[in-house]
């Protein structure tokens, strides 16, 4: 562990980060580098909280609220809207196959978004056939093809022949839902929001920051499950500013010694570094408390 090997980095605030998918497992981690603490565990670490960006927290509330965002982001109509709330009694995800009234909702619903790029819906959709729109796929195939040149392994330094085919992506270990377990891989979490619910009795702190035009792990999920977390408002909905100009909206809540904050960026979607770096850096500065004595780290 690197800690272990650099000791002099141990008393140094220790934040745990994800991304995506790993809204799943960096609560998790947090919660037992805490648990390790207590214990008594050596070396002591100086575990202040976590960040998460663009988090998969529950495999049901996130993938459900898409629905909800698609009708605020007017991406499907009132009238669709109300009949899937009606007919589908909350449960877009798993729907009963024997209700038609749902299954014809949903099939509203699918007819609007099928062809909307979830992970950003300002962006085009790719399927292979968009040869006239920039498409963020064809970058990260360029990124495949290069990074599996001798050239560029050369560069790198990577010996050849040690490794295999490099890729952007492991699809054997991503998640997709209904996805089976495999012999070397389970995916057996459902949802990360206990460990949040057990890391709001710690002294500790949370970000939270997602990108406003985010459908694949829509805001509107992540506005539910923090509200599940009961916790007061310490600082109310606001906006803040980047280079004068709103970059997104921010709240936090707090209870005892736990505090939340919940940031949007504006304009970003699903990879929020990506879309909108300088408000990404942004947000986590502000949030990040800064060291009055630079020296001592």
């Amino acid at each position: 562990m690197f800690l272990i090997d650099h000791p002099k980095f141990l008393k140094n605030p220790l934040y745990i980060g994800g991304i995506s998918y790993m809204g799943l497992i960096t609560p998790i981690i947090t919660m037992k580098v805490y648990e390790g603490n207590e214990r008594g565990d050596q070396p002591t670490l100086n575990i202040q909280g976590y960040i998460l960006c663009s988090p998969l927290t529950d495999k049901f509330m996130d993938f459900n609220s898409r629905l909800e965002y698609a009708h605020r982001m007017a991406l499907i109509s009132d009238d669709i809207y109300k009949s899937a709330v009606e007919n589908c009694h909350g449960n877009y995800v798993n729907s009963d196959t024997a209700n038609s009234l749902c299954a014809r909702s949903l099939q509203r619903y699918k007819q609007c978004t099928d062809q909307i790029n979830t992970n950003n819906i300002l962006e085009p959709f790719c399927d292979g056939s968009n040869i006239s729109s920039y498409c963020q796929e064809d970058a990260f195939d360029a990124i495949e093809i290069w990074a599996n040149t001798d050239a560029a392994q050369y560069a790198l330094n990577i010996s050849q022949g040690s490794i295999g085919k490099w890729v952007l992506q492991n699809e054997d270990m991503h998640y997709s839902e209904g996805k089976n377990d495999t012999s070397c891989y389970a995916y057996d979490i459902f949802s990360s929001l206990p460990y949040h619910k057990q890391l709001a009795s710690k002294n500790c702190r949370a970000l939270i920051f997602i990108g406003d035009h985010d459908m694949t792990f829509p805001y509107v999920g992540v506005e539910q499950w923090v509200a599940s977390l009961s916790m007061g408002v310490e600082k109310p909905w606001e906006p803040y500013f980047v280079d004068g100009q709103v970059g997104g909206y921010e709240m936090t809540y707090a209870e005892n010694d736990f505090s939340l904050t919940l940031a949007t960026v504006k304009g970003a979607g699903h990879l929020v570094p990506v879309n909108k770096p300088k408000e990404c850096v942004d947000v986590i500065k502000r949030w990040l408390p800064l060291p009055t004595d630079l020296n001592s780290y």
